[in-house]
């Protein structure tokens, strides 16, 4: 009688865990989250990963950021004086890095002012391409992307600076340039072609990425995924005391490959907090929407959008480069690198199983 007694007993518990660990395999996370992260899964050399995202950092970030959001820049007005300081600015860094034009021997891509809305008195503008060939596969690329502009002066002449919308994602391309540069002339540059995009006209809705997604110099059938950076200098009101955090948003929108090796990425060299609450579709904030990432996806090219939140400062001339976090900044790129290098030097590009369906709205 106690043999039965005490198997009951086991029984019971047994049932009791298989039904909390199903109801464990079954809890939602966050949109998304993966339930399971396989770093296992990532094929790019370690030690070379550490060695070349160690050369971005937050001094160089800083230096480059003084500069591009100066009051010099006049606050980068699509197709004003600012702007045009603020290409030629990008034209000559990536000259300097001996990163190659992008645009057939051309660093930029003329966004004619016929293209603007009519009636909006938006003058030519420019795109600014910058391109690093990949070793293997150099017909597949891989695009970065920032926007260049920023909303000007007001009619006292104060200057929206725009240290973090855009320059914190401007910088970041650049100091990822820098890095891959390094990289090849080691011997050991990407497998992928690289295009650092620079987009103008994100302000005025979104007009640089979209006259290039309509424009492409680079087959989109060959565009295997847009890496986005608009903001990411500094901390929002949810995150004011966490130095070790960045919103994602639309990585699983249309690759369930791209998210994951994303989150595997992270998980292996960094361990930042991936914030995905902007990433839900119930979103009423809609920023999957509001940058430039979404005339790439809209072309089912998948994405990947990094972003701060916004703040107090956010479209205000107090945007400036004092306020950054530069630690965080250089979190921030460094995790973008290390998502680029792998996905540039990967046996596969990552698959499309999903198909942009949402209409912005």
């Amino acid at each position: 009688m106690k043999m039965k007694k005490y198997i009951t007993i086991i029984i019971l518990c047994l049932v009791i865990i298989s039904c909390k660990e199903s109801k464990k395999a079954v809890t939602p996370t966050e949109p998304g989250q993966p339930s399971v992260i396989d770093v296992t899964s990532l094929e790019s050399n370690t030690k070379d990963v550490k060695k070349y995202t160690k050369t971005i950092t937050a001094n160089e970030l800083q230096e480059m950021l003084y500069i591009y959001a100066s009051d010099e820049f006049e606050g980068r007005d699509t197709g004003e004086p600012g702007q045009k300081k603020a290409v030629e600015y990008l034209k000559n860094k990536y000259k300097a890095l001996e990163v190659a034009p992008g645009n057939n021997g051309d660093y930029f891509q003329k966004v004619p002012s016929t293209f603007f809305r009519q009636g909006s008195g938006i003058k030519d503008s420019e795109n600014v391409l910058a391109f690093i060939e990949g070793s293997e596969k150099p017909e597949e690329v891989l695009v970065l992307s920032a926007h260049l502009d920023h909303v000007g002066m007001d009619a006292e002449g104060n200057v929206f600076n725009g240290a973090d919308d855009d320059g914190s994602g401007t910088v970041a391309l650049l100091e990822i340039a820098e890095a891959f540069k390094k990289a090849v002339k080691d011997g050991k540059g990407p497998k992928r072609s690289i295009l650092f995009l620079h987009v103008t006209g994100e302000e005025k809705g979104l007009y640089g990425s979209r006259y290039y997604s309509e424009n492409p110099v680079y087959p989109l059938a060959n565009t295997i995924a847009d890496l986005n950076i608009d903001m990411i200098g500094r901390n929002d009101d949810a995150h004011l005391e966490d130095n070790n955090y960045v919103y994602l948003i639309g990585s699983d929108k249309l690759s369930t490959d791209l998210h994951n090796i994303s989150s595997a990425v992270n998980a292996k060299f960094f361990e930042i907090n991936l914030d995905y609450r902007y990433n839900a579709d119930s979103d009423p904030n809609r920023f999957y929407y509001r940058s430039d990432h979404y005339n790439f996806a809209k072309k089912n090219i998948p994405i990947i959008f990094y972003f701060n939140g916004v703040h107090d400062d956010y479209h205000q001339i107090s945007d400036t480069p004092d306020k950054i976090n530069y630690p965080l900044l250089e979190k921030r790129t460094q995790l973008v690198f290390a998502t680029a290098w792998e996905l540039a030097n990967r046996k596969d590009r990552p698959v499309v199983d999903k198909a942009e369906t949402s209409e912005e709205k």
